[in-house]
């Protein structure tokens, strides 16, 4: 399962509240969930930075 298959498959699973929640900081800026999806949706350039840091810090 790629990264981004894993992403949509916990983000689905979250507690609407839990999704404005921090998960991780990008040149100084925090990322929330809802935040992270937009971009990955989008398959802007910053998406795949955060697929990243997100797999390596093992939340997905």
């Amino acid at each position: 399962m790629s990264p981004k298959e894993k992403f949509y498959k916990i983000y689905g699973n979250l507690p609407l509240a839990t999704r404005d929640e921090i998960i991780l900081t990008i040149n100084g800026e925090g990322i929330s969930w809802k935040v992270a999806k937009l971009y990955i949706d989008q398959n802007s350039s910053i998406s795949q930075e955060i697929l990243d840091k997100l797999d390596a810090l093992k939340i997905i």
